[in-house]
């Protein structure tokens, strides 16, 4: 006997049409983004001067570095679970400011959230450096540092979504990698004005944040923490490049630049469980 599927309404058929549309359209969009990411990366490659691994966007338009400072200076509203280089830590439990032991391997990351390249880097190692972390192996510390908002259209969103990462790290620590992986996952395209504060929020709250954090996001209360965060870094010189630039993403294990290169699946990884433990700050 042959029995008769039920036949769906109009509705429900409209319903699903619009569904497998609406499938279909995301996986576009991520087919397209891996592809402009790979093709920036290619040129960039091929302009940039390379120290290491250093596939960087050198900064040509940012925040004046004049101050010279190499610390933050007093009174400055600092979360407190980064910290003195204002680097924000992740241990094996996943919560903002934890660690994984004195004898895990410290992985360091300088990033921008629109800087596409950052983007191709959490593409390729940012669920690789996660089982790290999960096993204990490595503690990860996150510098949301601003160096393209000159590249946002005068929204200045590298430092609203760092800001956003170092507020939701410091008032949800359990949800801030999920809202960092969340923030690459919609990364807008360089030259355009970004998201808005409440687009941001809205990805926050995607990732597990409470409500009333999410909301938060948009008092720019670690604006002036990114601002020094950065500059700190510029004035790093084992951060800087040949030519005595910075750019992100910078990667340290240990303290050191890698030397292998990220962009090839399973190469930062074999470097970072060659290295000794010990961790070492930048």
């Amino acid at each position: 006997m042959v029995t008769k599927e039920p036949q769906l309404s109009k509705g429900d058929r409209r319903d699903a049409a619009r569904a497998q549309a609406l499938k279909l359209q995301q996986e576009q969009i991520r087919r397209e983004k891996r592809t402009r990411n790979v093709i920036i990366a290619s040129v960039l490659a091929g302009l940039l001067v390379v120290v290491g691994v250093g596939y960087a966007i050198i900064k040509s338009a940012g925040p004046t570095v004049s101050s010279g400072i190499t610390a933050f200076p007093d009174g400055l509203a600092i979360p407190s679970v980064s910290d003195a280089a204002g680097g924000i830590s992740f241990g094996k439990s996943g919560e903002a400011g934890s660690t994984s032991g004195a004898d895990a391997v410290r992985v360091d990351v300088y990033l921008d959230y629109m800087c596409p390249i950052c983007g191709q880097f959490e593409e390729t190692n940012g669920a690789d450096l996660d089982a790290l972390r999960a096993s204990g192996d490595i503690t990860m510390v996150v510098h949301p540092v601003s160096i393209l908002d000159a590249q946002s259209k005068g929204s200045s969103f590298s430092t609203r979504a760092a800001q956003a990462f170092a507020y939701v790290s410091e008032k949800a620590p359990a949800q801030a990698l999920a809202f960092n992986t969340a923030m690459f996952a919609n990364q807008p395209a360089e030259a355009t004005t970004g998201l808005t504060n409440d687009e941001i929020a809205a990805i926050a709250t995607s990732a597990g944040v409470p409500d009333d954090v999410a909301k938060g996001i948009a008092t720019g209360t670690y604006n002036k923490f990114v601002e020094a965060l950065t500059e700190i870094a510029f004035n790093n010189k084992k951060l800087l490049n040949e030519s005595g630039g910075f750019g992100t993403p910078t990667i340290l294990i240990n303290g050191e630049k890698v030397t292998s290169d990220w962009r090839q699946p399973g190469a930062l990884t074999a470097e970072i469980k060659a290295a000794p433990g010990a961790a070492v700050a930048p």
